[in-house]
């Protein structure tokens, strides 16, 4: 069409408007368009609305519907080069729908206590928010036990992945809504400590009222409080679900604990041994075995200045008969030594400073000369902003235990515990679980001449020949679940495991 068309059309066109009876054919014109402006936007929304439920359905229709769309989380190795290369594409991550449910009210929670500690609170934490149908706000870490670690939630965990990776099972939050959380900061807020070691009956019956009530109501306390035995599986499984794949570390600790661990694959076969050999545990514990008088004493007024630690009054000698003190590092090596473990692999400390440093050491890095820790295979650059957060650096050393060929903990602790029970979920790698009271026992007759090496050897390795994380039931103590076997060290019912395979402890 020329130039000249086009200008008489357009004149024609104002001519007509201008002209008689233009004005209804304006308002015809307008009403026109304000309807298909409308179609328009409806459409888009019933468009947008049949995405967004056809990703919520995830596995089950997303690779057929939506294969070849973009996913918003997509594995870091799949890119363009890859497809060059001809490398198989990762399937993209699709976010399992939102459970939908009727919200009873609001969950927050403080845990207490160390890394895995608080780890283990996380895991029962959303569980009972998942089956009291509550609202659960991103838990609040410890900053006032020992280690005064300043660190939130964001900072050791994927916040992100937690809450979406769980969102078919229970609604998180990072904060409570606005009115909700104006109100807390006003101080009105109902806050108490659950009774240690329940069932989910006690929750529903006597923990849910009172959200109902209150609208949001605040577990002050959180380890232990869940009990171990006598939960239904799917409670059981879901604990082992945040535990295996909800909680998962930043990318930051994640990518250094990576290089630590490719750093002593290069180096061979390594040994991850965690030396509970610490000042906390020592004062806590009220063990001196090898102290001097003056470490003796600086220990005793550790313990009576943490008014929580209850027990004041300790005998060293009998409490360590009992089995319960942390091997010292002299007792550790000639247990290792015992166990015929090759002094040529690279043994691992996980573990904080060791109370007496260098001097109690010697023994053990005499005998094993490889011994490394993760300020000797990092630069200080790489743990700047690592340092004085305790749970962080704990962090580090929980992802190279998982990786270890073998894991020796030399007490029973909170990450001893929860290590064991992931590397059984890892397919039950090999972890030396010692049996203290039986060590002490054995090394004071070897050293008191009773004994020769030999014999204290053979009975070592027989001692513990069973007790490399195996698969094995569950001890069930009823009426005492302190003394029965920790949950997260054997989560035995999310364990891939034939019957025939476990063994009564």
């Amino acid at each position: 069409m020329c130039v000249t068309e086009m200008k008489e059309r357009r004149n024609i066109g104002i001519g007509v408007l201008k002209g008689g009876g233009g004005g209804e054919r304006v308002e015809k014109l307008k009403s026109s368009r304000t309807k298909l402006w409308m179609i328009r936007a409806t459409t888009m929304v019933l468009l947008w609305t049949c995405v967004v439920q056809m990703t919520a359905l995830g596995e089950t229709w997303g690779p057929r519907v939506l294969k070849g769309w973009p996913a918003c989380f997509s594995h870091p190795d799949s890119s363009a080069s890859a497809v060059e290369e001809k490398v198989p594409a990762v399937p993209s991550r699709i976010l399992p729908p939102k459970r939908v449910y009727k919200n009873n009210g609001y969950l927050m929670v403080s845990c207490n206590g160390g890394l895995n500690q608080m780890r283990a609170a996380i895991c029962d934490m959303v569980t009972i928010a998942r089956y009291l149908n509550v609202t659960l706000i991103v838990p609040e870490l410890d900053k006032t036990s020992f280690w005064a670690d300043p660190s939130e939630f964001q900072d050791i965990f994927d916040v992100d992945h937690f809450i979406t990776s769980l969102r078919d099972e229970v609604r998180i939050l990072k904060e409570l809504p606005p009115r909700l959380k104006q109100r807390v900061e006003m101080g009105r807020l109902y806050s108490m400590p659950p009774i240690s070691w329940s069932d989910i009956s006690y929750y529903h019956n006597q923990i849910l009222p009172l959200i109902k009530k209150y609208k949001v109501v605040h577990l002050n306390r959180t380890d232990a409080r869940l009990a171990n035995n006598g939960q239904p599986s799917e409670i059981q499984k879901l604990r082992c679900r945040v535990n295996f794949s909800g909680l998962r570390f930043t990318s930051q600790i994640e990518d250094l604990g990576r290089r630590v661990i490719k750093l002593l694959r290069g180096n061979g076969p390594f040994i991850v041994l965690h030396l509970r050999y610490e000042m906390d545990m020592l004062a806590f514990s009220g063990c001196t075995q090898g102290c001097n008088n003056e470490e003796v004493d600086e220990l005793t007024r550790m313990r009576y200045a943490y008014p929580w630690w209850k027990e004041k009054i300790i005998n060293s000698d009998l409490k360590r008969k009992d089995g319960l003190c942390p091997l010292t590092p002299e007792e550790t090596a000639l247990t290792l030594r015992a166990l015929d473990i090759d002094p040529n692999y690279q043994i691992y400390i996980a573990a904080g400073e060791i109370y007496g440093g260098d001097r109690r050491m010697a023994s053990l890095a005499k005998a094993y000369p490889k011994l490394v820790r993760k300020e000797t295979l990092l630069e200080p650059s790489d743990l700047r902003f690592f340092q004085n957060h305790s749970s962080q650096m704990a962090a580090l050393d929980y992802l190279v235990s998982l990786e270890s060929d073998i894991f020796i903990p030399t007490y029973d602790g909170n990450m001893a515990k929860v290590v064991e029970g992931h590397r059984r979920f890892l397919g039950f790698k090999q972890t030396i679980l010692l049996d203290r009271k039986f060590l002490v026992y054995l090394i004071d007759q070897y050293t008191s001449g009773s004994q020769s090496w030999n014999e204290f050897s053979s009975a070592v390795k027989e001692r513990h020949a069973n007790r490399k994380g195996q698969p094995m039931k569950r001890l069930v103590i009823p009426d005492r679940p302190k003394e029965e076997d920790y949950f997260y060290a054997n989560p035995e019912e999310c364990l891939q495991q034939s019957e025939d395979l476990l063994s009564s402890t």
